[in-house]
């Protein structure tokens, strides 16, 4: 299977325009048009992880975080990303990052955490702003079944965990053909008066041009009428962080335990307790201090993520216990996660996942 089909297929499942702009998510390096032998599935794509990929015969690696983050302006092997880069490229390797793509996947990173945890009633914490459209098309009505299989295949009218949606007004249209104009139906000079279908749909934003070519392949008018509108509304089912409920509530210190028993930790870094009972936990993998304060509005009573500062721990303002559990250690899930997904994706080659040791944190207790 070439490269490209290999990097289809994972993007139906975690679609990678859902990454933050700031990102660099995708084919990091590699040939498109060169046959996958075998996938190394890893957190870090570091140079004992390409050597752990060339012994296993994986000429593709994804990787949660992505290697090649700011710009390389050289190759020449002076540190580790140019190392592991190098020795990538040097061996016929390709790199494929998915990283905040999975961080906003309603079933991704936070996913796991939660599910780690036994949260139930997951919601995202912080709803993608900015991200929903409405496209609005005039059809004739005996044409509006064909175009709205053309967009719903195109990837519209999915809202949350419904596809397919999408709403009908019938009415009168009319037109004019004028010299020039080829038309489906009428004359020209001669006003058309037709019974068309108003059908709107809401899609998110990065799938507009698939979405308006083929309303349009399917639309049997020369000149389609239709408007496309941003929205104000949050997508709830794509965003950073998620929160949920524990089946039983706990005592602070109760719950710390909890979570050092599930994630394996040596320690947490803990905000001062409040007394109060721990029972809506939100969470975010990775670095979460933008996540506090929509924690705190969600009144979560405790948040777990990794990377915080000083001041971050007088955010939780003595309603919530905020909780440091380490950036790796809030990712470990990953993986598996990405490695569950590969196995029922592609069966024809082998999917692995790395026991390279790549968390640069270490402890001494």
């Amino acid at each position: 299977m070439k490269l490209r089909t290999v990097i289809s297929k994972i993007e139906e499942e975690i679609s990678i325009r859902q990454a933050e702009d700031f990102d660099n998510v995708g084919l990091l390096c590699g040939v498109p048009d060169r046959d996958v032998s075998g996938i190394l599935v890893c957190h870090d794509a570091l140079e004992n992880v390409v050597d752990e990929a060339i012994e296993k015969n994986c000429n593709l690696i994804v990787c949660f975080h992505p290697i090649i983050f700011s710009g390389l302006k050289s190759l020449t092997g002076k540190n580790y990303v140019e190392r592991a880069v190098l020795k990538a490229i040097e061996n016929k390797i390709a790199i494929y990052a998915i990283h905040t793509a999975f961080d906003n996947d309603f079933f991704g990173v936070n996913h796991g955490i939660c599910s780690q945890l036994g949260l139930k009633n997951m919601k995202i914490l912080q709803p993608k702003e900015n991200n929903l459209k409405q496209l609005t098309v005039f059809v004739p009505k005996e044409y509006s079944e064909k175009v709205k299989e053309a967009m719903f295949s195109a990837g519209a009218g999915s809202i949350g965990f419904y596809d397919e949606c999408s709403f009908t007004v019938n009415g009168n249209g009319t037109f004019r053909p004028v010299e020039g104009s080829n038309p489906f139906s009428g004359q020209q000079n001669i006003r058309e008066n037709a019974d068309e279908d108003m059908i709107s749909v809401i899609f998110e934003g990065f799938k507009q041009g698939q979405i308006v070519s083929a309303m349009k392949t399917a639309h049997p008018y020369e000149e389609v009428a239709h408007q496309i509108y941003s929205l104000d509304n949050k997508n709830h089912h794509v965003g950073l962080g998620m929160y949920g409920e524990l089946e039983e509530e706990m005592d602070e210190k109760d719950f710390l335990r909890f979570v050092k028993e599930k994630f394996g930790l040596e320690i947490i870094k803990h905000s001062a307790f409040n007394n109060k009972k721990i029972k809506r936990v939100g969470v975010l993998g990775g670095s979460g201090a933008s996540g506090i304060r929509a924690a705190v509005s969600k009144k979560c009573d405790a948040y777990l993520t990794g990377d915080l500062k000083y001041h971050d721990y007088f955010l939780a303002e003595s309603k919530m216990l905020i909780c440091d559990i380490g950036h790796y250690e809030s990712e470990q899930f990953v993986s598996q996660q990405l490695f569950e997904i590969l196995s029922q994706k592609f069966s024809t080659f082998a999917i692995s996942k790395s026991i390279e040791k790549t968390n640069p944190v270490n402890y001494f207790i």
